[in-house]
């Protein structure tokens, strides 16, 4: 991130950003890596460029995984409409760390691009699966992501399904409850594609059960992954912030979200985040959420 930052003079908040992000996941693992462990040798002038993700790492949360500031930065140098030279970037940067890292941690395994069907001048959205180690962190992200990073239709469609789960936990009571009916779930326009790659391989890849359930998306896989985990999230998360012809033009459930009953969605599922955050001895969260900043200090 720093050897492409020196190629961009708009870039700085991404690393800001990406190193609030390490920090915070270092410090919700186990065991437990401090940002000094992480950066090494490098602490001291990234300490004076960057104060602000030292010193908020243990009280705020990141709004999205450090692999999409990454992507970000890719795109940002490369140009989103060099669509094919970004996958290959990602590939061979991704594959330098897990050489010499000898493990996948924070490696992502699927890269995304979302643009108008028919339309080779349209502008390219980029997503990528989400990279986290272990099952709580990566609950944790994408409950952060779905409040405060994503397109808010594409988080109602996500936390439909976390809300699923907990109703598979509860008693025949609470699932009575008003939320229990919520349906966040959308189907995209017909003329929007939406093409995941595998980034090891720089294949392509179907939709999963899962992107099917969220988005509407055509697939004959009967497998699915965590909802909220797959690339097609972010990318698509990225058009519909972006194009508003699209957004308006996406068909929502009826009657499935309706104003107070998400309100009370976003509650549980913030409680949801509160609660997770406890189970990784993070310190109690006032519910801060990390703005990363364009200046270094």
């Amino acid at each position: 991130m720093l050897e492409l930052n020196k190629q961009r003079t708009d870039t700085t908040v991404l690393v800001d950003e990406i190193l609030h992000s390490i920090f915070f996941l270092g410090a919700i693992s186990y065991p437990h890596f401090t940002p000094e462990m992480i950066v090494g040798e490098k602490v001291n002038p990234l300490k004076s460029n960057f104060p602000r993700p030292f010193d908020l790492y243990s009280s705020q949360v990141p709004k999205r995984c450090p692999i999409s500031c990454l992507l970000d930065m890719v795109v940002k140098v490369t140009g989103q409409q060099n669509e094919t030279e970004i996958i290959c970037k990602m590939h061979d940067i991704l594959d330098k760390l897990e050489r010499e890292n000898n493990e996948k941690t924070l490696i992502s395994s699927t890269i995304c691009v979302s643009q108008k069907k028919n339309e080779p001048t349209s502008v390219r959205y980029y997503g990528v699966s989400m990279s986290t180690s272990g099952r709580n962190p990566g609950k944790i992200m994408v409950a952060a992501s779905c409040l405060f990073a994503w397109d808010s239709h594409v988080g109602d469609a996500v936390m439909t399904y976390i809300l699923k789960e907990f109703d598979n936990t509860k008693s025949k009571k609470a699932k009575e409850s008003e939320t229990s009916s919520f349906d966040g779930t959308i189907k995209v326009a017909k003329h929007l594609e939406c093409q995941a790659y595998n980034i090891t391989r720089k294949e392509k890849m179907p939709p999963c059960k899962a992107c099917a359930e969220l988005f509407g998306l055509v697939t004959n896989e009967k497998n699915g992954w965590d909802y909220g985990n797959c690339a097609e999230v972010g990318s698509i998360s990225n058009l519909l912030k972006n194009e508003v012809e699209v957004k308006n033009q996406i068909s929502t459930a009826p009657n499935g979200q309706p104003d107070e009953i998400r309100k009370e969605v976003i509650g549980k599922i913030t409680a949801h985040l509160k609660n997770l955050l406890k189970t990784v001895k993070f310190k109690e969260w006032n519910g801060g959420v990390y703005t990363p900043s364009e200046r270094n200090s």
